[in-house]
This record gives C-alpha cells, structure tokens and sequence, in this order.
C-alpha cells in the first residue's frame, strides 16, 4: 500500500490551490451570502477538466481514476465546501450516470459536453414526500407513441435552475416496486420541464439547490437510460460511487476547518503563551486530526474497491458516514478553539461549520448508511 499522493495527484492538488487562491477565495462569502451560483467559475472547472474527471478521454473527460477525483474534490472543499459540493454532484451523478448507463449515441451526444462544463448537469431522484424512501417516488412517466409524458416534481437537486440538463428517475410502474422506476435525460428548453423554487439554506449557499417541475413533458424514447424498470437499480449504483464523493466533500470540510483551527492555535495567544500549548486545545487537535487520517484511509479503501469494479457499497457507506460525521464534530471544534471569533464570519471556520451538516444528510443520510452497512453484513 503506498498512502503517498501519486504524481497526478500532487499535480492535481496544486493546479486546485492555484487555482482557488485567484478565482475561489476572494468570492467565498460574496457567494455565501447573496447565494450565488457562479457558473463563469465551473467553465473554467471545466476547461481544466474537474467537471469530466472521470469521464475517459474518447468523450472528452480527464480520463482519471477515483482516488484523482477524491483529490479533485476534497482540495476544492478544503476552500469552498459549496463549490466542492457542485463539482461533487456534476461529477458524480448526473455525468457519471450518462457513462455508466447511457448507450453509445447518448455518451457522444452528453458526455463532452457535460466533461467541459458546457453543459452544467443535474440529477433527480428525491421528491418532496419520499427522501429516504424512493420507492414511493409520485413522479410518473407514461408511454405515448415514441415519446414518454413525465409528470410531477423532485426537490432538493442541485443546479436545478441552471443545469442544462437533468437525469431524473420516475415511476413507470407501481409505486414500491424497485423494477418500477426508469430513468431518462431531460434537456433544458423541452415543453414542461421547468424549475421551482430556490432554496434558502443554512450552509453550502453557492451550490444551487431548487425544484425540478414536470408539466405533461414530452420526452422522446431516444432519451431513455437503459432498460424501462431499471431505474432504481441504476440510482442505487450511481449512489455508491457518491458516497465517495460526499466522503470527499466531507474530508476536504474537516481538513480546512482543522488547518484553520490549528493555525489559529499558534497565533492566538493567552496567559503569556499560544493557546496549543494547552492540553485542552492540543488534545482537540489529537483528535481531529486522527479522525481526518481514519476518514481519509476509508475513502481511498472505497475508492481502490470502485476502481477495481469490486463491491464497494458497504465501503463506500462506511467512508461516507464516517467522513461526514466526523467532519461536523471537527467543524464544531474548530469554532470550539477560535472561541469568539469562531463565531463571526471574519474566520473561515464559520461557514465550515454551517457547511458540514450538509454531508450527514445528502445522498443518504447516517441513518440510511447505517442501515446499508447493516443489511450488508447480515447477508454474509
């Protein structure tokens, strides 16, 4: 095992650095606080290639591997956890969707341009009443000649509003069964399809989150993912690699608010010496950073499992529960060692905060990794 980073990844990391000092930093909470999406930033994501970093060559991606794309995303979420969660949610899902399932003409038609950040992409599967309970799905879409007629809405998608395009899951079938749900490709612009309303959230307030709204849409046949009735299989297989990427998300939270809190350990300066020489602050630090190196050999396990195209859903839930609770405990004690000025919006470790809770709830939360994790190991 070798837990250095290669030389892509080191390459990777500093381009990122570069990269956020100049067109990341002096925007963070411009962005935050107006809840601005700015998609001039991932064009240039895209013409760097973190917006196809999986996406092999021949459609016009990085052609990279998992452990380069937990790099990609932790070293932007170290910065800015909303712009790590765009990248995240792009990457991951709705891209990796299209190259997973999609058949040869519909990866040449998306996938470059999604892989540039021409196209900005966005995923649906969660509606207002069904979270955790997908089957229950109400959006339902029924066959009419060569086309398919989509009707109802999903909430909490990211780039709902200005995503190009959207892989959305809806029932074809009964509601609660699992071989009742399809997936299709709807393309900004069809009659019908139209956004809701924007979220107004506690953390991650640059990374759009809003309704996609389904009146009577037409969708031709053509943009249909796979099989009829395979869409709830294929959901659960995009939410494995997922789990990785909220990992991710979530080790490059605790890594930021940790460099944060310890810098400011040094420099603060009480009682006639720095405030890390106390066991009360030097013991915090004992212990987030043994959770961040815990977090990280989970992630890089369920990444090697990925890319190995071995089993990777018990791994993958693990490192995604693990990360992101830990990454909120980190958070808080980052506040906990900036004592007041943890508190205010001058220190980064604020909106760390804010940012962390985000990764215990989306793309499952806790208590549905645990119930994962479970169910798995009691099939063996």
């Amino acid at each position: 095992m070798n837990f250095d980073y290669n030389e892509m990844q080191s390459m990777i990391a500093q381009s990122i650095k570069d990269f956020a000092e100049k067109n990341i930093k002096p925007y963070i909470m411009e962005w935050d606080e107006a809840q601005i999406f700015p998609i001039d930033l991932f064009k240039k994501l895209g013409e760097m290639g973190f917006m196809g970093v999986l996406v092999p060559e021949e459609y016009g991606g990085s052609g990279l591997g998992y452990h380069e794309y937990i790099t990609v995303v932790e070293e932007i979420s170290k910065v800015d956890p909303s712009i790590g969660l765009s990248v995240a949610a792009h990457n991951s899902l709705c891209t990796n969707h299209i190259l997973t399932f999609g058949n040869e003409d519909q990866k040449k038609k998306y996938l470059p341009k999604l892989a540039t950040a021409e196209y900005i992409g966005a995923w649906g599967l969660t509606e207002h009443n069904t979270g955790s309970d997908a089957g229950g799905m109400n959006t339902t879409a029924v066959k009419d000649g060569d086309s398919w007629i989509i009707n109802g809405a999903k909430n909490f998608i990211t780039h709902a509003i200005s995503g190009d395009i959207a892989v959305v899951i809806v029932r074809t079938g009964e509601k609660g069964d699992s071989k009742g749900m399809t997936a299709f490709v709807l393309e900004k612009g069809m009659a019908g399809f139209s956004s809701g309303k924007k979220e107004n959230k506690l953390g991650m307030r640059a990374s759009e989150t809003a309704e996609l709204v389904f009146d009577n849409c037409r969708v031709p046949d053509a943009n249909r993912l796979g099989e009829v009735g395979q869409g709830f299989v294929q959901a659960m297989k995009i939410l494995d690699g997922g789990r990785i990427s909220i990992g991710a998300l979530s080790l490059g939270i605790a890594k930021g608010a940790y460099e944060a809190a310890l810098k400011y350990s040094k420099e603060r300066h009480q009682f006639g010496q720095p405030i890390s020489s106390f066991q009360g602050i030097s013991f915090k630090l004992a212990d987030m950073a043994t959770e961040i190196e815990a977090s990280e050999l989970l992630l890089h396990k369920a990444a090697y499992l990925k890319q190995q195209h071995k089993p990777v859903t018990s791994a993958g839930a693990m490192a995604k529960m693990y990360a992101s609770e830990a990454c909120v405990k980190i958070a808080n004690e980052a506040v906990q060692i900036h004592g007041g000025y943890g508190y205010t919006k001058d220190f980064p470790v604020e909106k760390f905060y804010r940012d962390s809770k985000l990764c215990t709830i989306g793309e499952g939360t806790t208590e549905i990794q645990k119930l994962v994790i479970s169910r798995n190991l009691l099939k063996e």
